[in-house]
């Protein structure tokens, strides 16, 4: 029998439905089609078990496409005592950068620059703890060649990186080197594939309901049907929705908001900037180089209480704080005129009791109810694979399952492959960030026509041809998917109007 595709797309879901629907036991089903539910989808597909994934409406829905789109090396960890936390970041960003994802994550200068604000003493600090961070590198074991060690930089320097930067009375800087991702959402979905290549059946519009430890009822949001599935382990991986799947857990979501500047407007950064918020110690926006002419300014802390949205706005309150904080460290202030977009997204912190948000633990927990379903919740981005090793392993615990060790350590994602490899691949550097080695086959959707790789509008660098791979190969079902995950044109409402038809051409193809 042949291997799996890793290819996703509406024919597929359909058919695994079916199937699905037949009747049937599977090892492990999968709520929630984020960075930790496809996470445990891989794990558990790697280690042998039959796995189906859903989520009620696609990959990346939720909180995992609003991310700063950083892989942490645990240097905030660092700094509020929490070593373990930190060394477990800096042990995956390091597998990340190096194994798993090399094509979607680089390394990215964070640039603090020393102003007349920051004393000598914050400065020391901050310079401390970026000793302590390379520290934290070497024992990971990402070597400098990828990861530079830090270093104090010369006024110029700083402007180098972010002419933006007022010059008066900057006095240098001080500049340390983490992980960032081309987009979060392409990390999500080359999850998720390189999952359905080892067999897992990854089904957008699917919700569960009546989650228990040994199944659920599956509805299709497209045909409204409905089915009962039998699972021998249930995993709940639904983010900041996991208390509405498991009773028992209360989450204490804080909304995190980014503004969407166009690059022209800070000159054309090539590193991050990172800010201090006047009047607090710990505190600090970022300035990030984003990539398609991009720049991303964040990020805010608000506790949310009440229902849970699907997708979180940002307030003006937030808008405001965003752009008079920033602009204390810029040559020119920003404005409400520079901000081209906003997006939000909610922490999935599990509630703690008193105190801010803010100061809640970033570790995740894995939690196993009585009747065995097993939810993962908290944690953050980078940590994913441990997160989903985590989980995977007291699902076995629980349902008395034996299957092979966690493999994903070592496991590349679909595209990966060594840096002098992606160097070599014969396509457009754009596409080969985004895709890796698959770029060659987002080329081949253009059959030769060069409209099909030609950029959709001047500040909308994404191609049609990324439409219509979208569609074919990573589960794409809609306008929506297309514009607003599997590229981001949507991030900015102008550049997704002028985007709509090309996404509607692609699907009716």
């Amino acid at each position: 029998m042949p291997a799996p595709s890793s290819s996703l797309n509406a024919a597929r879901r359909a058919r695994d439905l079916d199937t699905l629907a037949s009747g049937g036991v599977v090892d492990v089903l999968v709520v929630g089609g984020g960075v930790t539910g496809t996470g445990v989808a891989l794990d558990a597909a790697a280690r042998g078990l039959s796995v189906v994934l859903v989520d009620k409406h696609d990959l990346a829905f939720g909180t995992s496409r609003w991310s700063s789109k950083l892989v942490h090396g645990g240097l905030r960890y660092l700094a509020t005592g929490d070593v373990g936390v930190a060394y477990e970041s800096a042990r995956e960003r390091g597998i990340l950068i190096e194994r798993t994802a090399p094509h979607l994550v680089r390394a990215l200068p964070n640039v603090f620059p020393l102003t007349e604000s920051v004393s000598a003493r914050t400065a020391a600090l901050i310079r401390v703890g970026h000793l302590a961070g390379d520290t934290l590198r070497r024992a990971a074991g990402t070597p400098g060649t990828i990861l530079p060690r830090s270093r104090r930089i010369s006024g110029m320097e700083v402007r180098r990186y972010a002419p933006a930067v007022r010059a008066d009375g900057l006095r240098g800087g001080l500049v340390f080197w983490d992980g960032q991702l081309v987009d979060d959402v392409r990390l999500v979905v080359a999850l998720a594939r390189t999952a359905a290549s080892l067999g897992a059946r990854i089904l957008t519009r699917t919700t569960a309901v009546d989650v228990t430890g040994s199944g659920a009822v599956l509805r299709d949001e497209l045909t409204g049907s409905t089915f009962q599935l039998d699972a021998r382990a249930v995993v709940n991986a639904a983010g900041v929705w996991a208390g509405t799947v498991a009773d028992g857990i209360t989450m204490r979501p804080s909304r995190g908001t980014h503004l969407v500047l166009r690059d022209e407007t800070l000159g054309g950064l090539t590193g991050a900037l990172n800010l201090p918020v006047p009047g607090t110690s710990s505190r600090f926006l970022l300035v990030l180089p984003a990539g398609d002419g991009r720049v991303y300014v964040g990020l805010t802390d608000e506790e949310v209480s009440g229902e849970i949205p699907d997708v979180p706005t940002a307030s003006e309150d937030e808008i405001t704080f965003l752009l008079e904080t920033v602009s204390l460290s810029l040559q020119r202030p920003l404005t409400r005129d520079d901000v081209i977009g906003t997006f939000s997204g909610l922490r999935p912190l599990l509630d703690a009791g008193e105190g801010e948000t803010s100061d809640l633990s970033r570790k995740h927990v894995v939690l196993t109810g009585d009747d065995g379903l097993v939810s993962v919740v908290g944690g953050k981005l980078t940590t994913y694979r441990r997160m989903a090793e985590d989980a995977v392993d007291a699902a076995l615990a629980a349902a008395g399952l034996d299957a092979g060790p966690c493999r994903t350590a070592s496991l590349p994602l679909v595209g990966a492959a060594s840096r002098a490899s992606l160097g070599a691949v014969a396509a457009p550097p754009r596409l080969v960030a985004r895709y890796g080695t698959e770029a060659t086959d987002v080329v081949a959707e253009a059959a030769g026509d060069p409209a099909m790789l030609q950029p959709i509008a001047p500040h909308v660098p994404t191609v049609p041809a990324e439409l219509r791979f979208a569609v074919r190969h990573e589960g794409a079902l809609d306008v929506d998917d297309l514009l607003d995950r599997r590229t981001r044109t949507g991030l900015v409402a102008a550049d997704r109007e002028l985007a709509v038809p090309y996404a509607e051409a692609a699907l009716s193809r």
